[in-house]
Formats: C-alpha cells, structure tokens, sequence
C-alpha cells in the first residue's frame, strides 16, 4: 500500500521511491531506516528551481522533475552518503512528515532554509 504517490514520488510503509533518478530512467529505493537527515529549501532559480534533473554540484542530485521550476520548496535527505538527493515532491509538507515519522527523525523546525546552489 502507498501512502503517498505522485508522478515521480512513492512513500510506502518502508521506503521512499524516487522515480527517474538514475539515467535514463532507473528508480532510487531509500528505505527509511537509511535517512538519517531532512532539510526542506527554498527554492529559486539557481537553487533547485531551474534544475529538471542532474546538478552543478556533486554533492546534490535533483531527480527529474519537469514541474520543479513552478513549485517553491523542495527536500533534501541525507543519507549518510557523499550525494544527497533532491526531490520535490508535488505536497512537500505530506512528504516531509511521512518522512520523519517513519525515519524517525525530529520534527521540522520552523522557517525554510535556502537550498544549496544546484
């Protein structure tokens, strides 16, 4: 069961889903457990907005989405990984408590943060 789906998002009961993340066209399963980190950002045009896919930064990766440029947050995870991937889901804010919930991790603080150039 899915608890949350859009296009290029899936939150099950034990992992997230990010749809086009590898090329061409390859899905990234993140379980849970392995998120060790959330940041929701800000977005503008050369932090995340204008980026449909890949980055300018190697520490960042923005999954496909041709949306992004007319949404205005996006979340970063952190994985404990070197890369650190960038979606932008449709609801952020449904994304981002399923997210904490299931990982475990702290509630959102107040305020948005800006995002790193991408």
């Amino acid at each position: 069961m899915t608890d949350y789906q859009d296009r290029w998002i899936a939150c099950d009961a034990e992992e997230l889903r990010i749809k086009a993340y590898y090329f061409p066209w390859g899905t990234k399963h993140i379980p849970y457990r392995s998120i060790k980190g959330l940041r929701r950002v800000d977005l503008s045009t050369a932090r995340g907005k204008a980026r449909i896919w890949g980055t300018a930064n190697p520490r960042y990766w923005a999954s496909l989405d041709p949306g992004r440029p007319r949404k205005s947050h996006g979340l970063i995870l952190d994985t404990g990984r070197f890369v650190h991937p960038f979606i932008t889901p449709d609801d952020s804010d449904a994304v981002e408590a399923i997210i904490r919930q299931r990982s475990g991790l702290a509630d959102h603080e107040a305020g948005d943060s800006q995002g790193p150039i991408i």
